[in-house]
């Protein structure tokens, strides 16, 4: 290969500083997989504005929900790697959905790369209260006797998986009922279409409250600090479960590395101010902001991890 000569080096290091200071040079597009109201497009949107006040454009959310959250991802797989496009979703996505659904048009663990895991969060398993089944043990028993069904906010979303651990794990049968997105599934669950479900808990706090919906668990080794009398599946008798999910922020691959470097600054410094930290609690969601290589380590794991599940419970999506 040859030299470069001094000038010449200098005049294309010069270029791609230049190329890097131009960035964004008009407004960034933040795909979000799942419809407004969700926990990835609220956390989306508390952190759009101070990370494009950082970076003097404006991020435009926009909601492209439907397939699992594959359609916003594989939009986003498929856009031109020039930093302007990029991706709020759970970590599920890459760790699971590559497992589970047999024919996407694009590769998730090659076409993305993260950028930061900017929240941890769990889900809670909820019952019709009219159901009577007030622990997981009540919902072992009513199932022994009863075809009942679960709602989720679609097929390999977190809440899918979470209940298809508990379900492993304790032996209990339940027909599960996807909608696309949680919002349709908790209507349907406290009207007492749909019997129980793992969702989100912002989003089923209220109907817990006024006794509509009965909480039995949340998937997490640690106890909700929205519920804390709650307990984790572990105390409810699932030994060991713990089916904790992210918010991870993601870019098609090929964006050139000193952009992902500055959108992972701006986010991380976004996500430790006091509004976003307390925006993310009433999430019931814990801030992470990690570095670009912690992220893909923790999507490393979790692949290995949910693989392993995804194999034992036999579970595809056409």
């Amino acid at each position: 290969m040859p030299v470069l000569r001094p000038s010449l080096a200098t005049a294309l290091l010069c270029a791609a500083f230049s190329a890097q200071a131009a960035w964004p040079e008009q407004p960034i597009r933040l795909l979000v997989g799942s419809p407004p109201g969700a926990p990835s497009d609220i956390v989306a949107r508390s952190l759009a504005d101070q990370i494009g006040e950082q970076l003097g454009q404006p991020l435009v959310v926009e909601n492209k929900p439907g397939a699992g959250l594959n359609l916003a991802a594989g939009q986003v797989a498929g856009a031109k790697p020039d930093g302007h496009t990029f991706l709020v979703t759970s970590d599920t996505v890459i760790t699971v959905n590559p497992e589970v659904y047999s024919n996407l048009a694009f590769d998730a663990r090659k076409d993305l790369v993260p950028v930061t895991v900017l929240a941890s969060f769990t889900q809670m398993l909820v019952c019709n209260s009219a159901l009577g089944i007030a622990t997981v043990a009540d919902l072992r028993e009513k199932a022994k006797g009863t075809n009942l069904t679960y709602a989720s906010g679609g097929a390999g979303v977190p809440g899918h998986l979470a209940a298809e651990m508990l379900l492993a794990e304790t032996g209990i049968t339940m027909t599960h009922i996807p909608y696309r997105g949680p919002g349709p599934a908790i209507t349907d669950v406290v009207g007492g279409q749909v019997d129980c479900g793992f969702l989100t808990t912002p989003q089923l706090l209220p109907h817990v409250q006024s006794g509509r919906l009965k909480a039995l668990a949340v998937s997490s080794a640690q106890r909700s600090a929205m519920a804390p009398e709650v307990p984790t599946a572990a105390e409810a008798g699932v030994t060991g479960m713990d089916a904790t999910f992210f918010q991870v922020l993601m870019a098609p691959a090929g964006t050139p590395p000193e952009i992902l470097e500055r959108l992972q600054q701006a986010a991380v410094q976004a996500i430790a101010t006091d509004a976003s930290q307390q925006r993310l609690t009433n999430l019931d969601m814990a801030a992470v902001g990690s570095s670009r290589s912690e992220a893909a380590e923790r999507l490393a794991a979790d692949t290995q991890r949910w693989r392993a599940i995804v194999q034992k419970i036999g579970l595809k999506v056409d």
